[in-house]
């Protein structure tokens, strides 16, 4: 198998609501979202949002009460004080802060948000890993 991750599925609950949601950070749906999926290109990524109930019906866990723990989604900025201003703009979209923008140990700065589902984010600026071209995470 190939060691890439090129989609995210995230299950929400109203679909024109969390498209809305990330439409007001600034991101753009592709032309192939339709009226049951909607599509974020993000750099070398794509993350689709998709009715909760269809995403457990799909993947055979109907019934299953989803949880949240477990899995952060990653935005790497590529300055300190833009994690900051990142936090800022997605509580002002109705993100839910879940962890105030903090220095870490290790030299980097780093916060949580959830997003309308409650998906957990981190916004993180780590000076050891550089971005790429595309803002592409750079792990040497």
């Amino acid at each position: 198998m190939d060691q890439r991750l090129s989609l995210v599925t995230l299950g929400v609950r109203d679909l024109a609501r969390s498209s809305a949601f990330y439409e007001r950070l600034g991101w753009k749906a592709a032309a192939s979202s339709c009226e049951g999926i909607h599509f974020f290109q993000t750099g070398c990524m794509v993350v689709a949002l998709y009715p909760l109930s269809a995403l457990l019906a799909d993947s055979g866990l109907s019934g299953v009460q989803p949880v949240a723990g477990g899995v952060t989604l990653g935005i790497n900025v590529p300055g300190r004080e833009d994690v900051d201003r990142e936090l800022a703009q997605v509580t002002a979209c109705g993100a839910t802060l879940l962890q105030a923008a903090t220095d870490t140990p290790w030299g980097g700065r780093t916060a949580y948000f959830a997003d309308l589902d409650g998906h957990p984010w981190e916004i993180t600026w780590a000076p050891m890993f550089p971005l790429g071209a595309q803002g592409e995470l750079i792990v040497p």
